[in-house]
Protein backbone atom coordinates (compact mmCIF):
# COMPACT_ATOMS: atom_id res chain seq x y z
CA UNK A 1 0.00 0.00 0.00
CA UNK A 2 2.79 2.30 1.03
CA UNK A 3 4.49 1.52 -2.46
CA UNK A 4 1.53 2.49 -4.33
CA UNK A 5 1.05 5.48 -2.50
CA UNK A 6 4.70 6.59 -2.89
CA UNK A 7 4.25 6.08 -6.51
CA UNK A 8 0.77 7.43 -7.02
CA UNK A 9 2.55 10.92 -5.32
CA UNK A 10 5.41 10.37 -7.01
CA UNK A 11 3.40 10.12 -10.66
CA UNK A 12 1.42 13.33 -9.38
CA UNK A 13 4.62 15.48 -8.80
CA UNK A 14 6.23 14.31 -11.68
CA UNK A 15 2.99 15.55 -13.87
CA UNK A 16 3.61 18.91 -12.33
CA UNK A 17 7.40 19.21 -13.30
CA UNK A 18 5.65 18.72 -17.07
CA UNK A 19 2.89 20.75 -16.52
CA UNK A 20 5.36 23.43 -15.19
CA UNK A 21 7.89 23.37 -18.05
CA UNK A 22 4.98 22.91 -20.94
CA UNK A 23 3.90 26.21 -19.46
CA UNK A 24 7.32 27.72 -19.04
CA UNK A 25 7.12 30.41 -21.98
CA UNK A 26 10.56 30.84 -22.97
CA UNK A 27 12.45 32.60 -25.98
CA UNK A 28 15.80 30.72 -26.84
CA UNK A 29 18.50 32.46 -28.41
CA UNK A 30 21.40 30.42 -30.00
CA UNK A 31 24.69 32.01 -29.78
CA UNK A 32 26.74 30.46 -32.73
CA UNK A 33 30.12 31.31 -32.22
CA UNK A 34 34.07 30.50 -31.43
CA UNK A 35 34.10 29.77 -27.59
CA UNK A 36 37.49 28.84 -28.60
CA UNK A 37 40.20 30.28 -30.32
CA UNK A 38 38.26 33.72 -30.30
CA UNK A 39 36.52 33.13 -27.02
CA UNK A 40 37.10 36.60 -26.06
CA UNK A 41 34.68 37.91 -28.52
CA UNK A 42 32.22 35.64 -27.50
CA UNK A 43 32.29 36.07 -24.13
CA UNK A 44 32.07 39.84 -25.04
CA UNK A 45 29.15 39.21 -27.15
CA UNK A 46 27.87 37.18 -24.67
CA UNK A 47 27.84 39.94 -21.67
CA UNK A 48 26.95 42.90 -24.04
CA UNK A 49 23.65 40.61 -25.20
CA UNK A 50 22.82 39.60 -21.84
CA UNK A 51 23.50 43.28 -20.36
CA UNK A 52 20.92 44.56 -22.30
CA UNK A 53 18.21 41.87 -21.66
CA UNK A 54 19.16 42.25 -17.93
CA UNK A 55 17.62 46.13 -18.75
CA UNK A 56 14.36 44.14 -18.95
CA UNK A 57 14.48 41.43 -16.17
CA UNK A 58 15.45 39.23 -18.75
CA UNK A 59 11.75 38.65 -20.19
CA UNK A 60 9.04 40.55 -22.51
CA UNK A 61 5.57 40.28 -22.90
CA UNK A 62 5.47 37.48 -20.38
CA UNK A 63 8.06 35.27 -22.00
CA UNK A 64 11.53 35.05 -20.22
CA UNK A 65 14.78 34.64 -22.64
CA UNK A 66 17.49 31.86 -22.45
CA UNK A 67 20.85 32.43 -24.38
CA UNK A 68 21.78 29.00 -25.39
CA UNK A 69 25.89 28.82 -25.59
CA UNK A 70 26.72 27.37 -29.38
CA UNK A 71 30.38 26.68 -30.06
CA UNK A 72 31.20 26.32 -33.82
CA UNK A 73 35.12 26.64 -33.28
CA UNK A 74 35.35 28.72 -36.32
CA UNK A 75 34.48 25.41 -38.01
CA UNK A 76 31.45 26.22 -40.82
CA UNK A 77 30.03 22.59 -40.82
CA UNK A 78 29.49 22.79 -36.89
CA UNK A 79 28.24 26.39 -37.63
CA UNK A 80 25.47 25.25 -39.95
CA UNK A 81 24.71 22.21 -37.46
CA UNK A 82 23.80 25.07 -34.99
CA UNK A 83 21.71 26.47 -37.93
CA UNK A 84 19.75 23.02 -37.80
CA UNK A 85 19.42 22.30 -34.03
CA UNK A 86 18.07 25.85 -34.36
CA UNK A 87 15.58 24.89 -36.73
CA UNK A 88 14.06 21.72 -34.59
CA UNK A 89 13.83 23.87 -31.95
CA UNK A 90 10.28 25.04 -31.22
CA UNK A 91 11.45 27.78 -28.41
CA UNK A 92 14.12 28.98 -30.14
CA UNK A 93 13.79 32.47 -31.52
CA UNK A 94 16.77 33.85 -33.52
CA UNK A 95 20.86 32.94 -33.43
CA UNK A 96 23.13 35.69 -32.89
CA UNK A 97 26.14 34.80 -34.77
CA UNK A 98 29.52 35.50 -34.16
CA UNK A 99 32.88 36.61 -35.00
CA UNK A 100 33.71 34.66 -37.87
CA UNK A 101 32.22 35.41 -41.70
CA UNK A 102 32.72 32.27 -43.83
CA UNK A 103 29.57 30.71 -42.22
CA UNK A 104 27.48 33.17 -43.00
CA UNK A 105 28.38 33.96 -46.13
CA UNK A 106 28.57 30.01 -47.40
CA UNK A 107 25.33 29.06 -46.08
CA UNK A 108 23.69 32.52 -46.98
CA UNK A 109 21.19 30.81 -49.05
CA UNK A 110 20.22 28.14 -46.39
CA UNK A 111 19.54 30.80 -44.24
CA UNK A 112 17.47 32.72 -46.08
CA UNK A 113 15.38 30.02 -47.89
CA UNK A 114 14.75 28.46 -44.25
CA UNK A 115 13.97 31.41 -42.81
CA UNK A 116 16.29 31.33 -40.12
CA UNK A 117 16.32 34.68 -38.46
CA UNK A 118 20.36 35.66 -37.84
CA UNK A 119 20.89 38.83 -35.82
CA UNK A 120 25.03 39.69 -36.71
CA UNK A 121 27.06 41.67 -33.57
CA UNK A 122 30.78 40.88 -35.14
CA UNK A 123 31.10 38.94 -39.01
CA UNK A 124 31.82 42.12 -40.72
CA UNK A 125 31.79 39.92 -44.58
CA UNK A 126 30.06 42.21 -47.09
CA UNK A 127 27.79 39.25 -48.50
CA UNK A 128 26.20 38.32 -45.43
CA UNK A 129 23.65 40.70 -45.30
CA UNK A 130 22.90 41.31 -48.80
CA UNK A 131 20.63 38.32 -50.59
CA UNK A 132 18.45 39.14 -53.43
CA UNK A 133 16.57 35.88 -54.36
CA UNK A 134 13.81 36.29 -51.74
CA UNK A 135 13.11 37.51 -48.15
CA UNK A 136 16.09 38.58 -46.32
CA UNK A 137 16.34 37.04 -42.84
CA UNK A 138 19.80 38.61 -41.61
CA UNK A 139 20.27 41.64 -39.56
CA UNK A 140 23.57 43.25 -38.50
CA UNK A 141 25.27 45.98 -36.11
CA UNK A 142 28.49 45.43 -37.22
CA UNK A 143 31.40 46.65 -38.61
CA UNK A 144 30.31 45.62 -42.28
CA UNK A 145 33.37 45.25 -45.20
CA UNK A 146 31.49 46.98 -47.57
CA UNK A 147 32.48 50.58 -45.53
CA UNK A 148 35.37 48.97 -42.93
CA UNK A 149 37.81 48.79 -46.26
CA UNK A 150 36.42 52.08 -47.42
CA UNK A 151 37.97 53.20 -44.47
CA UNK A 152 40.79 51.41 -43.99
CA UNK A 153 42.19 52.51 -47.33
CA UNK A 154 41.29 56.02 -47.02
CA UNK A 155 42.73 56.34 -43.26
CA UNK A 156 46.22 54.86 -45.41
CA UNK A 157 45.60 57.55 -47.44
CA UNK A 158 45.13 60.51 -45.60
CA UNK A 159 46.72 59.34 -42.42
CA UNK A 160 49.99 57.26 -43.56
CA UNK A 161 50.20 59.42 -47.30
CA UNK A 162 49.73 55.11 -48.80
CA UNK A 163 50.40 55.48 -52.84
CA UNK A 164 51.45 51.79 -53.16
CA UNK A 165 49.27 49.57 -50.81
CA UNK A 166 50.26 45.74 -50.42
CA UNK A 167 46.85 44.08 -49.40
CA UNK A 168 47.32 40.91 -46.92
CA UNK A 169 44.49 39.08 -47.02
CA UNK A 170 43.10 35.72 -45.29
CA UNK A 171 42.04 33.34 -48.22
CA UNK A 172 37.87 33.37 -47.51
CA UNK A 173 34.94 34.79 -48.32
CA UNK A 174 36.12 37.37 -45.16
CA UNK A 175 39.29 38.39 -47.20
CA UNK A 176 37.82 38.50 -50.44
CA UNK A 177 34.90 40.94 -49.56
CA UNK A 178 37.81 42.90 -48.08
CA UNK A 179 39.78 42.48 -51.64
CA UNK A 180 36.52 43.92 -53.27
CA UNK A 181 36.18 47.32 -51.32
CA UNK A 182 40.02 47.80 -51.27
CA UNK A 183 40.55 47.20 -54.57
CA UNK A 184 38.11 49.67 -55.41
CA UNK A 185 39.04 52.39 -53.37
CA UNK A 186 42.29 52.50 -54.28
CA UNK A 187 41.44 52.38 -58.30
CA UNK A 188 38.43 54.73 -58.02
CA UNK A 189 40.37 57.64 -56.09
CA UNK A 190 44.38 56.85 -56.70
CA UNK A 191 44.14 54.82 -60.08
CA UNK A 192 46.21 52.23 -58.17
CA UNK A 193 45.94 48.31 -58.35
CA UNK A 194 47.12 47.21 -54.86
CA UNK A 195 49.07 44.16 -55.23
CA UNK A 196 47.65 40.99 -52.83
CA UNK A 197 49.11 38.13 -50.76
CA UNK A 198 47.01 35.66 -50.04
CA UNK A 199 47.08 33.39 -46.82
CA UNK A 200 45.69 30.79 -44.82
CA UNK A 201 44.51 30.04 -41.19
CA UNK A 202 47.28 28.41 -39.05
CA UNK A 203 50.12 30.06 -40.83
CA UNK A 204 53.48 29.09 -39.18
CA UNK A 205 55.70 32.31 -37.95
CA UNK A 206 58.43 31.25 -40.41
CA UNK A 207 55.99 31.13 -43.19
CA UNK A 208 54.96 34.69 -42.46
CA UNK A 209 58.16 35.94 -42.04
CA UNK A 210 59.11 35.02 -45.58
CA UNK A 211 55.42 36.93 -47.18
CA UNK A 212 56.75 39.55 -45.21
CA UNK A 213 60.05 39.78 -46.80
CA UNK A 214 58.56 39.34 -50.08
CA UNK A 215 56.40 42.43 -49.17
CA UNK A 216 59.08 44.58 -47.24
CA UNK A 217 60.74 44.32 -51.13
CA UNK A 218 58.12 44.69 -53.29
CA UNK A 219 58.45 48.49 -53.08
CA UNK A 220 55.09 48.84 -51.60
CA UNK A 221 54.62 51.43 -48.82
CA UNK A 222 51.72 50.36 -46.78
CA UNK A 223 50.48 47.11 -45.55
CA UNK A 224 46.87 46.51 -45.71
CA UNK A 225 45.82 43.67 -43.75
CA UNK A 226 42.47 41.43 -43.37
CA UNK A 227 42.63 38.47 -40.71
CA UNK A 228 42.09 37.33 -37.15
CA UNK A 229 43.81 37.51 -33.70
CA UNK A 230 45.81 34.59 -34.46
CA UNK A 231 47.06 34.61 -37.44
CA UNK A 232 47.36 38.88 -36.86
CA UNK A 233 49.56 37.85 -34.12
CA UNK A 234 52.11 35.67 -35.47
CA UNK A 235 52.00 38.35 -38.58
CA UNK A 236 52.77 41.22 -36.02
CA UNK A 237 55.26 39.40 -34.21
CA UNK A 238 57.09 38.33 -37.60
CA UNK A 239 56.89 42.19 -38.21
CA UNK A 240 58.76 43.06 -34.84
CA UNK A 241 61.26 40.51 -35.54
CA UNK A 242 62.15 41.99 -38.87
CA UNK A 243 64.56 44.77 -39.22
CA UNK A 244 63.62 44.97 -43.03
CA UNK A 245 59.84 45.89 -42.49
CA UNK A 246 59.32 49.37 -41.69
CA UNK A 247 55.81 50.04 -43.15
CA UNK A 248 52.58 51.00 -41.39
CA UNK A 249 49.86 48.01 -41.18
CA UNK A 250 46.23 49.50 -41.25
CA UNK A 251 44.50 46.48 -40.21
CA UNK A 252 40.61 45.32 -40.22
CA UNK A 253 39.21 44.42 -36.59
CA UNK A 254 39.46 40.47 -36.82
CA UNK A 255 42.49 41.27 -34.82
CA UNK A 256 41.03 42.22 -31.74
CA UNK A 257 38.56 39.55 -31.12
CA UNK A 258 40.88 37.19 -29.55
CA UNK A 259 44.30 37.39 -26.89
CA UNK A 260 46.26 39.37 -29.63
CA UNK A 261 47.58 42.17 -27.64
CA UNK A 262 48.27 39.28 -25.00
CA UNK A 263 50.55 37.49 -27.71
CA UNK A 264 52.23 40.41 -28.87
CA UNK A 265 52.77 42.10 -25.33
CA UNK A 266 53.59 45.41 -24.07
CA UNK A 267 57.45 46.11 -26.12
CA UNK A 268 55.80 44.54 -29.60
CA UNK A 269 52.87 46.76 -29.43
CA UNK A 270 54.79 50.00 -28.50
CA UNK A 271 57.28 49.26 -31.95
CA UNK A 272 54.45 48.75 -34.14
CA UNK A 273 52.83 51.43 -36.45
CA UNK A 274 49.21 49.65 -36.30
CA UNK A 275 45.57 50.82 -36.45
CA UNK A 276 43.04 49.34 -37.14
CA UNK A 277 39.41 49.94 -37.87
CA UNK A 278 36.30 50.10 -35.31
CA UNK A 279 32.83 51.31 -34.61
CA UNK A 280 32.64 54.89 -33.71
CA UNK A 281 31.80 54.29 -29.62
CA UNK A 282 35.14 53.29 -26.92
CA UNK A 283 34.27 52.71 -23.35
CA UNK A 284 37.88 54.18 -22.61
CA UNK A 285 38.18 57.34 -25.32
CA UNK A 286 34.59 58.08 -26.05
CA UNK A 287 32.83 60.96 -23.80
CA UNK A 288 31.21 59.65 -20.72
CA UNK A 289 27.24 60.19 -20.67
CA UNK A 290 24.99 59.36 -18.16
CA UNK A 291 23.84 56.35 -20.59
CA UNK A 292 26.84 54.91 -21.13
CA UNK A 293 28.32 54.96 -17.44
CA UNK A 294 24.66 52.90 -16.62
CA UNK A 295 24.77 50.53 -19.31
CA UNK A 296 28.78 49.70 -18.40
CA UNK A 297 27.95 49.93 -14.10
CA UNK A 298 24.62 47.33 -15.08
CA UNK A 299 27.52 45.09 -16.96
CA UNK A 300 29.71 45.11 -13.87
CA UNK A 301 27.06 44.04 -11.69
CA UNK A 302 26.01 41.42 -14.02
CA UNK A 303 30.00 40.43 -14.52
CA UNK A 304 31.91 41.19 -11.53
CA UNK A 305 34.40 38.55 -12.47
CA UNK A 306 35.24 40.27 -15.77
CA UNK A 307 34.37 43.81 -15.43
CA UNK A 308 35.03 44.46 -11.87
CA UNK A 309 38.79 44.56 -12.39
CA UNK A 310 41.35 47.43 -13.89
CA UNK A 311 41.94 45.12 -16.32
CA UNK A 312 40.55 46.52 -20.40
CA UNK A 313 37.41 44.48 -21.36
CA UNK A 314 38.65 42.35 -24.24
CA UNK A 315 37.12 42.49 -27.17
CA UNK A 316 35.16 45.67 -26.74
CA UNK A 317 33.06 46.05 -29.78
CA UNK A 318 31.70 42.66 -29.12
CA UNK A 319 29.65 44.11 -26.22
CA UNK A 320 29.21 47.31 -27.48
CA UNK A 321 27.32 45.73 -30.60
CA UNK A 322 25.32 43.23 -28.89
CA UNK A 323 23.95 45.50 -26.21
CA UNK A 324 22.71 48.20 -28.79
CA UNK A 325 21.50 45.15 -30.88
CA UNK A 326 19.71 43.97 -27.80
CA UNK A 327 18.23 47.09 -27.32
CA UNK A 328 16.42 46.93 -31.01
CA UNK A 329 15.48 43.26 -30.57
CA UNK A 330 13.50 44.29 -27.04
CA UNK A 331 12.18 47.43 -28.60
CA UNK A 332 11.12 45.15 -31.30
CA UNK A 333 9.47 42.44 -29.42
CA UNK A 334 7.43 44.44 -27.24
CA UNK A 335 5.70 46.23 -30.07
CA UNK A 336 4.63 42.78 -31.44
CA UNK A 337 2.69 39.43 -30.58
CA UNK A 338 4.09 36.50 -29.27
CA UNK A 339 2.79 33.06 -29.51
CA UNK A 340 3.63 29.37 -28.48
CA UNK A 341 4.35 29.78 -32.78
CA UNK A 342 8.22 30.08 -33.33
CA UNK A 343 7.50 30.21 -36.98
CA UNK A 344 5.06 32.86 -36.62
CA UNK A 345 7.10 34.88 -33.57
CA UNK A 346 10.14 35.08 -35.84
CA UNK A 347 8.40 36.34 -39.04
CA UNK A 348 6.90 38.98 -37.01
CA UNK A 349 10.19 39.39 -35.55
CA UNK A 350 11.53 39.55 -38.64
CA UNK A 351 8.84 42.21 -40.37
CA UNK A 352 9.04 44.43 -37.09
CA UNK A 353 12.70 45.22 -37.21
CA UNK A 354 12.05 46.80 -40.88
CA UNK A 355 9.40 48.81 -39.29
CA UNK A 356 11.23 50.68 -36.35
CA UNK A 357 10.27 54.00 -36.19
CA UNK A 358 10.95 55.48 -32.89
CA UNK A 359 14.44 56.62 -31.83
CA UNK A 360 16.60 53.94 -29.95
CA UNK A 361 19.17 55.14 -27.52
CA UNK A 362 22.57 52.71 -28.14
CA UNK A 363 25.92 52.91 -27.12
CA UNK A 364 27.30 53.70 -30.67
CA UNK A 365 24.56 56.62 -31.81
CA UNK A 366 21.03 56.81 -31.37
CA UNK A 367 19.21 54.54 -33.74
CA UNK A 368 16.55 55.93 -36.70
CA UNK A 369 15.07 53.49 -38.05
CA UNK A 370 18.16 51.39 -38.32
CA UNK A 371 16.45 48.79 -40.50
CA UNK A 372 14.24 49.21 -43.73
CA UNK A 373 13.25 46.83 -46.27
CA UNK A 374 15.72 45.09 -48.57
CA UNK A 375 16.23 45.16 -52.42
CA UNK A 376 19.33 45.05 -54.32
CA UNK A 377 18.59 48.51 -54.86
CA UNK A 378 19.03 49.15 -50.90
CA UNK A 379 22.20 47.19 -49.83
CA UNK A 380 22.41 48.63 -47.08
CA UNK A 381 18.82 48.37 -45.75
CA UNK A 382 20.17 45.67 -43.10
CA UNK A 383 22.86 47.24 -42.39
CA UNK A 384 22.26 49.61 -38.80
CA UNK A 385 25.79 51.31 -38.80
CA UNK A 386 27.14 53.30 -41.62
CA UNK A 387 30.16 54.26 -42.87
CA UNK A 388 30.14 57.18 -40.76
CA UNK A 389 30.47 55.16 -37.92
CA UNK A 390 33.59 53.33 -38.39
CA UNK A 391 36.20 54.84 -36.99
CA UNK A 392 40.48 53.69 -36.58
CA UNK A 393 41.56 52.74 -33.62
CA UNK A 394 45.20 51.82 -32.09
CA UNK A 395 46.32 49.46 -29.28
CA UNK A 396 48.27 51.33 -25.82
CA UNK A 397 50.93 48.86 -24.88
CA UNK A 398 49.07 48.18 -22.21
CA UNK A 399 46.88 46.64 -24.85
CA UNK A 400 43.68 49.11 -24.42
CA UNK A 401 41.61 49.95 -27.54
CA UNK A 402 41.83 53.60 -28.04
CA UNK A 403 40.03 55.54 -31.19
CA UNK A 404 42.25 57.75 -32.63
CA UNK A 405 39.79 58.84 -36.21
CA UNK A 406 36.32 59.81 -34.68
Amino acid sequence: MLKILFWLGFGFLLSLSTIATANDKVLRIYHDSDYSAHSESAESMRMGFLTALDEVNNEVNGYRFELVKKNHHGNVVRSKRTMQQYLKDPQALFILGGLHSPPYIKFRQYINENEILLMVPWAAGGPITRYADGTNWVFRLSVDDTKAGLRISEFAVRAKSCKLPHLLLEDTGWGKSNFASMTGYFKSNKSVTPTVTWYNWNTRPSEAKIILRDIANSGSDCLLFVGNAVEGAVFMNAISELDSFNLPVLSHWGITGGDFAEQLGPEVLSKLDLTFVQSCFSFVTSPKTGFSQAAFKRAQRLFPDVLGTPSPLQAPTGFIHAYDLGRLLINALQSIELTDDMASNRRRLRDKLEQLDKPIQGLVKTYQQPFKAYSPDHPDAHEALGLSDHCMATFTPGGVIQLVDQ
